[in-house]
């Protein structure tokens, strides 16, 4: 006889995510039939501030309070609506859960009843399941092949949509592909985190942080980044490129004008007039073949192994052009490109547009429909990638969710702010766990990758 645990209680409210606006937590209560136990599990919903247009919605009140971000009416859709739907199913049925939910919106984005309202309350239940199984999260999402430790991905320089400074590109990251095992990854990063703080202070350059935890200084492009972030890792100790390796998210639909048809870059303008004190443009205009042409000489003067949202995310053609020049070589990452959306990742991949899926939870809405894309990428040979947002919450969901699809890699910011460091500190925890069975992700180029 099959264990049941039904749904007996769904509740929500309206609590405050990393950059003080408001978020969504659901509770959902389940009583087991053979002993009549209750257990409840919490789970908080995060939110973008560099969002794809392709993304699942996520309701918002639009009223005076909270500046219009209040999310009361998506906390009604589940205190209603959605617990009306869900009391008596089986907590431990995840995909006829989200299927309900689903159905009950009745829109492709879920925007009747918000990505925010649905994606809490599946969380929750999968929270509040592997408790009834007296389970860890990750081996009751993954089974007994969960067992790889993903390489993180740190954002230490911020700039772009999670800064105010001059720097276009939204993130430069370190990844310490030479560890052995997470916990000395994540010392390695913090090492070297911290000794680019020391440098930058030493310049006097702002050492303040951005929305993902990494400092925010002006810097005049990326190639200057990248020279910082070697000398951060020297100093620290590391080789670069054998122990610490670079990656990046340009966040291209962010730079690209429709009136210009072009990538405009405003703050390397504003650093070439500071600098050379000359005449310059307001903005430097790059078409998408020269985008291509500096990832291809950013990745030929430094270690970049990943490079996410080259290209805006309606230029499949120049997607197409991008991972025929740089595919072998690089990781290309799609965020806004896929949205963690299976219809556009399986356009991507008739297309051979790209060789890895940024999976956002948020960005689709449900647990299930996450974790079908994360097979239909892999399946595909394309990498998964993990990801936080930049408006989180302490919770530590996608933790257990990168080592559940064996993903090996993850990004989650900085070593720096309680948001970041909670899920850190909860993937230390696994590792413990797991124990022998754990293994550190292996590393190469993005073909060679153990996935």
């Amino acid at each position: 006889m099959s264990l049941e645990a039904k749904i007996i209680g769904v509740h929500a409210r309206e609590i405050l995510d990393s950059r003080g606006n408001p978020t969504i937590e659901v509770a959902v209560t389940a009583e087991t039939e053979t002993t009549g136990k209750k257990i409840t599990a919490h789970e908080s919903v995060p939110s973008g501030a560099s969002t794809g247009r392709f993304e699942a919605i996520e309701l918002r009140d639009g009223e005076p309070r909270y500046f219009g971000l209040g999310v009361q009416k998506v906390v009604d859709h589940v205190n209603t609506k959605i617990k009306d739907a869900l009391l008596g199913e089986n907590v431990l049925c995840q995909s006829k859960i989200d299927r309900i939910m689903v159905e009950l919106d009745g829109t492709d984005n879920k925007g009747n009843l918000g990505a925010n309202a649905i994606l809490g309350v599946s969380l929750a239940c999968a929270k509040t399941a592997a408790k009834v199984l007296d389970m860890p999260l990750y081996r009751y999402l993954g089974g007994t092949s969960a067992h790889l430790m993903p390489v993180p991905m740190m954002n230490v320089i911020n700039g772009g949509a999670h800064a105010k400074n001059s720097l276009d590109f939204q993130e430069f990251m370190i990844m310490p592909i030479g560890a052995t095992t997470f916990k000395d990854g994540l010392r390695m990063g913090a090492e070297v985190y911290h000794f680019l703080k020391h440098i930058l202070k030493a310049e006097g350059r702002n050492i303040a942080v951005g929305d993902e935890g990494g400092f925010a200084p002006d810097f005049r492009d990326a190639r200057e980044v990248f020279e910082y972030l070697e000398k951060a890792v020297v100093k620290a100790g590391y080789e670069v490129g054998k122990d610490i390796v670079f990656a990046m998210d340009a966040a291209a639909s962010e730079l690209y004008s429709q009136e210009s048809k072009c990538y405009e870059f405003v703050g390397e303008a504003e650093a070439l007039k500071v600098d050379e004190k000359g005449e310059h443009p307001n903005c430097i205009c790059r078409t998408a073949e020269e985008m291509i042409e500096l990832y291809e000489e950013l990745a030929e003067e430094f270690p970049i192994f990943s490079i996410e949202d080259g290209l805006h995310e309606e230029d499949w053609e120049g997607w197409q052009k991008l991972t025929a020049r740089l595919g072998d070589k690089v990781q290309l990452v799609g965020d806004d490109l896929f949205v963690t959306n299976q219809k556009r990742i399986k356009c991507g991949i008739d297309m051979g547009v790209g060789n890895a899926v940024l999976i956002k939870v948020n960005q689709i809405g449900t647990l299930t429909e996450a974790m079908e894309a994360i097979e239909m990428a892999k399946t595909a040979g394309y990498h998964a990638v993990i990801s936080h947002r930049s408006g989180e919450t302490e919770d530590a969901f996608i933790a257990d969710l990168a080592v559940a699809v064996n993903a090996g890699q993850i990004k989650t910011g900085a070593p720096c702010r309680g948001e970041r460091t909670a899920k850190y500190n909860q993937l230390l925890r696994i590792e413990d766990e797991l124990g022998e069975l754990a293994r550190y992700a292996s590393t190469g180029k993005p073909s060679e990758r153990t996935a």
